[in-house]
This record gives structure tokens, sequence and C-alpha cells, in this order.
């Protein structure tokens, strides 16, 4: 049996647990004194965690709005609402939109009630903008010394507390009209650091809707009472005050630790067992794979080496000798045609590119995220990640397409130069841009605006496009890989293929091996990016990213073999996409994901869910297809150098 499934057991025992080593070096914990003012910064409205719900579990909505959208009416600092630092990259593409406020905490000082500002009034418009976000399960996402502010809760009634990353804008019954909430009550943890130096270790946001609340003469407020909810006129003019209390408590929680609460798996036996059971299947099939593949082989080689020591001109072409000798079939009988080159080798050759590229990219991701580099403080720092390495690996994007453009006898070099760099990164860049027109008519916070669109087609150029252009020309300055065996002038007929050889039905049947592989991960990562939860379960990832490899290779192998067998030698598109019909699973559990747990109520929030789904199995689909492509062309190179062919 081969050695390599231990290999990868042992990285499943050895997969990273939760831990908190999230800050990179140098980055030192921000000190307060008693009395000095601690920030507090508001960020985009996004779908509620659904476990800061006691009613509905679903996201409504897949659209964010900007804390400061004048529909909500919310209190702004003086001066205007000013943003907080450069964000990256990745942050502005996935929306972040982090700005400050003007509520003011002063450490150790308690306040029971206090105005935030001015009373606001509430148009019939905005009553109705408001009243349909806190239907859509909209929440607030605050930032206290770059700490969410959340809500604590339980997996169970003795288990740890755990804080979730946000709060409802409001309150909604299925029964009731929406309930805006106006009222704030923070409570955070302190913890001492020396000498009058605290650091700020937790937050808890305790939010309540009050109509009577009001402000006095005096700048002070009446915060109400809490059995009397808001709720927004939408045939009128409605009054709301804004208030908010602030309470201190000591915590002999670290700095170092407080990310703890907020890093949660929501069932991680579920996903440690679901993962392990996993492992162990697709490792067993791999062994299964390989065994069988490698025995048919070893036979297989036996039996054509054993023919050239006979002079077969002794025996009759129809007659099998007692030795088992015989004329001959399978996989040598298309030696003469199995690197011809395969219909457009050009469109092949660019998809192979960029998805050597794909495969790097997501590979040292990973790894960055897997070391901790890539910190959830940091926020946007996973996006930038992966557009500046996919950036920096267009040289290899450029030779790897060369240089199979050149195997493949293609003659149209400078096309292939051009279209390298373009084609890929056009079809993802337009339809972005498409997808974020939607969200520029809605006056959403995830619409990027224009100068980042200019900003990442400035990267593009300035670094992708050269370097792939200086691939591309390595690439076609190396000699092109050599077929071990000479290629026929006139192609050999193909017999007809049985059922499971067939396109369609081996698409779906190596497809669904890899997807299998990560569908598991694939779960948490799509509640990530659809409930804006934290993730950072890298191990995980990195465990599923390898699974996903050697799926993908094997099962792709042994349908070339079995292709190769039916006397059929066209394996360069095949292998290429049954491996990347893995892309339609993906696409498949992201319909079901959007049933199960997702419930839009407009049409942009489905365009946007469908068109960004759309894209990732499109990328998906290029990632594995790659993999399958290059794992069968070397087992096809090691099995016609391994005979002898006269």
């Amino acid at each position: 049996m081969p050695s390599w499934p231990y290999g990868i057991l042992s990285l499943l025992l050895l997969a990273p647990v939760p831990t908190t080593a999230f800050y990179l070096p140098g980055v030192v914990p921000k000190s307060y004194q008693e009395g000095s003012i601690v920030p507090l910064h508001v960020n985009r409205l996004t779908a509620m965690d659904p476990m800061a719900s006691d009613t509905d579990d679903r996201s409504h909505s897949a659209v964010s709005f900007d804390y400061y959208h004048p529909g909500f009416r919310f209190c702004k600092p003086e001066g205007g609402p000013k943003d907080v630092g450069p964000e990256s990259l990745g942050a502005v593409i996935f929306g972040d939109r982090i700005k400050d406020s003007p509520y003011e905490l002063r450490l150790m000082k308690n306040e029971t009630c206090k105005r935030l500002c001015a009373e606001a009034k509430f148009s019939t418009q905005s009553a109705i903008f408001v009243n349909r976000r806190i239907r859509e399960n909209l929440a607030h996402n605050w930032l206290v010394d770059g700490l969410p502010a959340g809500q604590p809760y339980q997996m169970s009634e003795d288990g740890p507390v755990y804080y979730t990353r946000g709060f409802p804008l409001g309150q909604h019954l299925h029964d009731q009209q929406p309930a805006l909430n106006n009222h704030f009550d923070f409570v955070i943890d302190y913890h001492a650091v020396g000498a009058g130096d605290y650091t700020i270790v937790r937050v808890w946001v305790e939010p309540s809707s009050r109509a009577g609340s009001k402000n006095l003469d005096d700048k002070t407020a009446d915060c109400g009472d809490v059995r009397t909810p808001l709720n927004l006129n939408e045939k009128g003019e409605t009054p709301v005050t804004w208030t908010y209390g602030v309470y201190w408590r000591p915590s002999p929680i670290a700095w170092e630790t407080r990310w703890d609460a907020y890093l949660h798996v929501d069932d991680p036996k579920f996903h440690w067992l679901s993962l392990v059971y996993t492992t162990a299947i697709v490792i067993f099939l791999a062994a299964m794979v390989s065994a069988t593949l490698l025995r048919a082989l070893k036979r297989d080689y036996a039996r054509y080496n054993r023919q050239e020591s006979f002079n077969l001109d002794d025996f009759s072409t129809s007659v099998v000798t007692e030795d088992g000798v015989q004329e001959d079939s399978g996989w040598k009988l298309v030696h003469g045609d199995v690197f011809r080159p395969p219909k457009n080798p050009l469109l092949l050759s660019i998809f192979l590119g960029n998805g050597a590229q794909l495969f790097f990219m997501t590979g040292i991701t990973i790894v960055f995220a897997l070391l901790g580099f890539l910190s959830p403080s940091n926020r946007g720092s996973l996006g930038t990640a992966m557009i500046m390495l996919y950036c920096v690996f267009g040289g290899i994007g450029g030779y790897v397409s060369a240089r199979v453009y050149k195997t493949f006898g293609g003659e149209n070099w400078k096309r292939n130069i051009a279209l390298t760099p373009v084609m890929v990164p056009a079809i993802v860049f337009v339809t972005f841009f498409l997808l974020n027109l939607f969200l520029w008519a809605l006056g959403s916070s995830g619409a990027v605006p224009f100068t980042t669109m200019l900003v990442l087609v400035a990267v593009w150029f300035l670094i992708s496009l050269p370097l792939s252009f200086g691939g591309s020309w390595l690439g076609f300055k190396q000699a092109a890989f050599q077929a071990p065996v000479h290629i026929n002038q006139i192609p050999r007929q193909i017999p007809p293929s049985t059922q499971y050889l067939r396109p369609l039905t081996s698409m779906l049947i190596v497809g669904f091996f890899p997807f299998f592989a990560i569908f598991v991960e694939l779960y948490f990562v799509m509640n990530s990016l659809w409930f804006d939860k934290l993730y950072y379960m890298f191990g995980f990832v990195f465990l599923s990213y390898g699974i996903m490899i050697i799926t993908c290779a094997s099962v792709t192998i042994m349908f070339v073999y079995y292709l190769l067998c039916s006397e059929d030698y066209r394996w360069q598109w095949r292998s290429f996409n049954s491996a990347g019909a893995s892309a339609v699973f993906v696409f498949g559990f992201a319909l079901f994901y959007w049933i199960r747990w997702l419930r839009f109520g407009g049409l942009t929030s489905v365009v946007l869910y469908v068109g960004y789904s759309s894209l990732i199995t499109f990328l998906v689909f290029i990632l594995t297809g790659t993999i399958g492509f290059f794992s069968s062309w070397a087992f096809v190179q090691r099995i016609y150098s391994s005979i002898r062919i006269d």
C-alpha cells in the first residue's frame, strides 16, 4: 500500500486546533488610563449572525449598508464622520467601511442613561427603509479598541460563553411591527496591565427599543421604558431619541486571549468528525485507486514487454499463445495518437496557465493564514493577500500557458501571450463589475468604489501583466515537452465508448469526489461569506485542500486509464473537464445552501448570490481542471515511456 495515506493521517492528527496566536509580530496592545476615551468605531450593517437571533437563523439579504446611510438617521460626530485609517484593498473590496462615531466611552466611568445627539425625525421613506432592513435581520458591526461589540451566547447551559460579532438593528416577530433599537447598554471588560494602565478585553452590547425616551433641556436624557418598543410610522413622521449606557467591569482575561470568545466554530465536534470521516474515506478511495491502477499497469507492462521477446511471425494474429501473449490491446493500441494535440489548444493552455496561478495562490494563501500572518484583527488581509499573490504568480501562469501551448504545437504564440493574463481576469472583473452595479444602485456599502476598481486594474497592469509576459517569453524559449512515442500522421478511429466513459457521465462521476473532499469546509466558508462571520480554522482548510488535490489527481488518473483502455486518446480536454466538473457540485451546494439557510426578499440579493456563486464555480472549475490535467499528463508520460514501441 502506498505510504502517502499515512502521511495524510499524520497531518490530520497534527492539524491545528483553535489558538490565540493571531497577532503579527510587532503588534502592541494599546493601553488606556482611567477617564481616557476609548474609541468606538462603526462599520457597515450586514446580515446578522444566526447566534444573535432567537427567532430566525436565516439571512434575508446579501446587501450591506453603510452605517451613515441617510435612511438610518444615526447620530453623526461633530464635523461629520471620518474614515478610520487607510483600509486595505481586501477590506474595501469586501465592503468594510470603518468610521468614527459620536459615542464617548470613558474608561471606568459608568453612564446609566446618556443622550447621544439631537432628536432625529424619521420620514415615511426612512421608516419604510429601516423597517425593511429590520425584517432582513441586518445587524450593527461596531468596534471598541478594534474588538467587535457583540452579544454573548452559549452552545449549552454549562458551556463556555462566546460572543457574536454584532447585534441586531431592531426587533421583529412575524406577527408584529418591527421595532427599532434606539438605546444601547455597553458592558465593557478591562484588564489591568500595570500601574494605572488597562486594556480592553471584552465588549458586550445589549440593545433595546424604547418609545418613551427623550432629550431633556439640561443636556441629559430620559431613556424611557424598555417595555414600550419604538415602532416607526410608515404613514407619517416619527421622532427618535438615541441614548446609551456604559458599564465597566474588571476582568482577569489577558489581552492576548481576548479574541478567543469570538473565534468559535458553531459545532466543533461535527466539524472534526466530518473531516475525519471524509479524510478516511478519501484515503481509502485513493489507496484503492492506486492499488488497482498499479496492479493493472504491472500486468500490462508484463504483457506488452513480453511480446517483444517473441517472434510474432511464428504465431497467428488471431491465436493466443499458451503463455498469454497476444496482439496489442488496450491503451498500447493508441500510442500513436495519445500525444496528438487536442482541439482548441489555445483555450486549454490559457485555462491551464490561469489554473496554475490559482493553484499556487490558494496554497500559499492558506499557508500564510495557517502561520498566523493573516490575522482576523487585520481586516481585509486575506483578500489583499489573495489578490496580490495572484498577480505575483502571473509569471507562473504565463510560463505554464506558453510551455503547454508550444508542446501542443501551437503557432499563434502572440495570441497566447496576450490572452493568458487577460481572458480569465477579464471574465472575473466584468462579472464583478456588473454585480457591483446593483450595489451602486442600492447605495450599499458593499459597492466597491470606482477608484478602487481603477486600483485593481492598475495592480493587474503593473504587476500581473508584465510578469505574465515575462513568463510566456521564458516558456516559449524552452523546448517543448517531447512525447516518448511517435505520433501517427493519420488519426486512429475511436470506437464507441461505454456509458460510464461518455462525457456527461464521466464528468459527474469524476467531479463528485473532489467536491466530497471539501464540502464540509465549504459549508463553514459559506457561513463566513454570507453571515459575515470570522473564519480562522485554516488548519482544516489546509487539510481539505491537500485531500482535494490528492482525490482530484487519483480519480482523474483512473478515469484516463480506462479512457485509454477503451481506445479513446482524447484525454486532454476530457481530463480537464471531468476534474473541473467538481465545480458543478459546488454550484449545486450553493443552491442548496440558499434554500436551507438563506431567504432573500429582493431581486438584488438573488442576483448577487447567484452571480458570486457562479464566479466561484468558474474559478473552482479552472483550478480542479488544471489539477486533473497535469496529473493525467504526468501519468500518460510515465506509462508510455515505460514500454517498448516498435
